[in-house]
């Protein structure tokens, strides 16, 4: 665990999401099968907000039938973050500490207290992903998300494509992420999932 870079780009339409899971230069530099998992996310904080305020993500995943707690802290670059995650059965006293182990910040401990902290919005959606392996070595997971962003009433829709750094340099997924923007008229999507969900009602 550690350092995570990662772009998001929002996607007008289910039609243009398979256009660009389609493309030759995707099928080019794919490795191995693409997989499928229902995502189904619990984003955590306290009553006072504690997490939001230090602009930390802490978050509760169903990955299939994988259970994953995972926190995620804010660096000087917007592209990246902090993030720590380990397969643990939900939030409590254990998964604090296996995240501490996992090298997250002990500043964690304080943050989560005495326990107080409870699901405050979350997303439900389907993945569609693969890995990347472009011509300087570097690897990269590509996911095409479609799906829910869920608030304590509201419920909006969402479609999206990350690609996150899993290997070497950033140089030819920069270069990737400037051909899909230009190839099919994409914006980034500058705000997370949880940013987005907890502006909802």
């Amino acid at each position: 665990m550690g350092r995570e870079l990662e772009y998001k780009l929002h996607i007008s339409d289910e039609q243009t999401l398979a256009a660009i899971l389609n493309d030759p230069k995707i099928a080019a530099a794919r490795q191995g099968d693409w997989q499928e998992r229902r995502m189904k996310t619990a984003y955590y904080d306290s009553p006072d907000r504690r997490f939001s305020a230090r602009l930390w993500t802490f978050r509760h995943r169903m990955e299939g039938e994988k259970s994953v707690v995972c926190v995620k802290t804010p660096t000087e670059d917007f592209h990246t973050r902090g993030e720590y995650q380990v397969e643990a059965d939900g939030v409590n006293p254990d998964s604090i500490e296996a995240l501490l182990l996992a090298g997250a910040p002990q500043e964690l401990v304080y943050l989560y207290g005495a326990g107080d902290v409870a699901p405050i919005c979350g997303a439900e959606f389907m993945r569609k992903s693969c890995m990347l392996r472009f011509e300087d070595g570097s690897l990269a997971e590509l996911a095409g998300d479609r799906g829910i962003l869920r608030g304590e009433t509201e419920i909006i829709g969402f479609i999206e494509l990350e690609l996150e750094l899993y290997g070497g340099t950033p140089d030819k997924m920069l270069e990737f992420v400037a051909y899909l923007k230009e190839r099919y008229s994409l914006r980034e999507q500058r705000l997370s999932k949880f940013a987005r969900a907890k502006m909802l009602k």
